[in-house]
C-alpha cells in the first residue's frame, strides 16, 4: 500500500502538542476567570468526580465503608465534608468495593493536596506506560519531549479536569500489553487492578484466550478473584448487592435516560439514544458495534505481535464496547493515537490516517463542551475510524514484534 511522508512529521506533533497544551492552559484560565477563581456556584469547579473519591476514602478512614453505598448518608458526608465544593449536586458513589479499597489513603490528605497528588500520580503514570509501549521517544528529534507529546492529548486534560482515574486505568491496560510476552504474569496482575472498572477489561480475556497467554490469563484471573474477595471483606458483604443496587440506578437514570450523558459519551449507545432511537434498537446497535469492534481487535491481535497495535486495538475496541463510557475516558483513546503515531514516523503515513489521527485527537474537547454545544453525537465514528487504521495498518505489517 502506497506509504507517504505526510504533513504530520515529528517536529510537526511537537508544535501541534504546544498549540493544544496552550489551548488547554487558555480554557483553564478563561473557566477560572468566568468562576473568580473557581469560587462561584453556578458552574461545576475541576475535580469535581474525585470529591466522590475523597469522601469514600474519609469514610473508610473513619470505619464506616457502609455508608459509601448508603446515599443518604453519604450525601450528608460529601455536604459535612466538602459542602462548598459539591453545592451544586450530589454525587453517589456508584464504584464497585474493589475501587473503595485503592482510593482509600486519598483522606489522608486534605482535599486540596489530594487532588493535586492524584493527578500528578495520574499523568506521571500515564506519560511513562504509554511512552514506553508506543516507543515515543525514540521516534522523535527531541526525545525528552515524548512525554510532553503525550501529555499534552486532550484525553488527558479532561480526565484531569475532571478528577477521574481513566489515567491510571489506562496506564494499566498499556503497561499489561507491554509486559504481556516477557513478564505474562506480572501483567495479568496489572489487568487484575482493572476490577476497579470492569467494563474496561471486558475484551482481555477474549484476547487472552485467543492468542494463548495463558499465564497472563490465569495470573489475572486469579488476582481479580484475590482482589475482589479482599476488597468485599474488608468493605462487607453488604458492599455487593449495595453496588448491584447502585448499578441498576446508574443504568436507567443516566445510560437510559440522561440526555446530558449522551451528549458527552462517544458510546453508539449514547449516539442513537440522542438521535431519538428507542432503548431497545439502541441496545442492538451496541451489541451489534461492540461484537465488530471485539473482532477487529481479534484480528489485531492473531495478526501482528506488534505491541503498538495490539494496544492500540484493544484501546479503542474497549471504548466502544461498553456503553457506559464518559468523556473522560477517551484518556484511553491516546494509547491507540500513539501507537499508531509511533508507527507512521517509522515506516510513513498511510492514505487517510492523518485526517483520522486529527479527529481522534480533538475528540475530548468535542466531547467534553458538547453539553453545551448540544451537537450530534458522532463520536462513535471516530473511534470507528481509529480502528479502522489500526486494523488495515497491522494487515501491511503482520507478524511484527517490537
Amino acid at each position: 500500500m502506497l506509504r507517504s511522508g505526510g504533513w504530520l512529521t515529528g517536529d510537526r506533533v511537537l508544535a501541534y502538542g504546544g498549540a493544544t497544551l496552550i489551548l488547554s492552559i487558555a480554557l483553564l484560565g478563561a473557566w477560572g476567570w468566568a468562576t473568580s477563581g473557581f469560587t462561584a456556584n453556578t458552574t461545576v469547579r475541576p475535580g469535581i468526580d474525585f470529591t466522590v473519591f475523597w469522601s469514600g476514602s474519609h469514610a473508610m478512614l473513619h470505619g464506616a465503608p457502609a455508608t459509601v453505598y448508603d446515599y443518604p448518608a453519604f450525601s450528608r458526608a460529601e455536604a459535612a465534608q466538602l459542602g462548598a465544593y459539591v453545592n451544586r449536586s450530589f454525587l453517589p458513589w456508584v464504584y464497585p468495593p474493589t475501587l473503595l479499597v485503592l482510593v482509600t489513603p486519598l483522606a489522608l490528605l486534605p482535599y486540596v493536596p489530594s487532588l493535586l497528588l492524584f493527578c500528578a500520580l495520574g499523568l506521571v503514570a500515564y506519560a511513562k506506560s504509554v511512552g514506553a509501549l508506543c516507543g515515543l521517544r525514540d521516534r522523535l528529534m527531541k526525545p525528552r519531549l515524548a512525554s510532553f507529546v503525550i501529555l499534552s492529548f486532550p484525553g488527558v486534560l479532561v480526565a484531569s479536569v475532571i478528577g477521574q482515574n481513566a489515567l491510571l486505568t489506562a496506564a494499566c491496560a498499556a503497561l499489561a500489553i507491554r509486559l504481556l510476552a516477557k513478564r505474562p504474569v506480572l501483567a495479568g496482575l496489572c489487568i487484575s487492578l482493572l476490577a476497579v472498572k470492569p467494563q474496561m477489561a471486558l475484551l482481555f480475556p477474549l484476547l487472552l484466550v485467543a492468542t494463548r497467554a495463558w499465564r497472563a490469563c490465569f495470573a489475572a484471573a486469579a488476582g481479580t478473584l484475590v482482589f475482589a474477595a479482599a476488597s468485599v471483606a474488608i468493605c462487607g458483604i453488604a458492599s455487593v448487592p449495595a453496588f448491584l443496587s447502585g448499578a441498576t440506578m446508574l443504568r436507567e437514570l443516566v445510560l437510559e435516560q440522561g440526555t446530558q450523558y449522551w451528549l458527552a459519551s462517544p458510546a453508539p449507545f449514547s449516539a442513537m439514544r440522542l438521535a431519538g432511537a428507542s432503548l431497545h434498537a439502541a441496545y442492538a446497535v451496541q451489541i451489534g458495534v461492540g461484537v465488530l469492534a471485539a473482532a477487529a481487535a481479534l484480528e489485531v491481535w492473531l495478526r501482528t505481535s506488534d505491541t503498538r497495535l495490539r494496544a492500540a486495538a484493544f484501546a479503542v475496541a474497549t471504548l466502544l464496547a461498553t456503553p457506559y463510557l464518559w468523556h473522560y475516558e477517551l484518556a484511553w483513546l491516546g494509547i491507540a493515537l500513539f501507537g499508531v503515531l509511533a508507527c507512521a514516523l517509522d515506516t510513513g503515513w498511510l492514505p487517510g490516517e492523518q485526517p483520522v489521527f486529527v479527529a481522534g485527537w480533538l475528540l475530548p474537547f468535542f466531547e467534553f463542551f458538547n453539553r453545551a454545544a448540544r451537537f450530534p453525537q458522532f463520536g462513535p465514528v471516530v473511534l470507528l475510524a481509529v480502528l479502522l487504521i489500526v486494523v488495515r495498518r497491522a494487515r501491511t505489517m503482520p507478524g511484527v514484534a517490537r
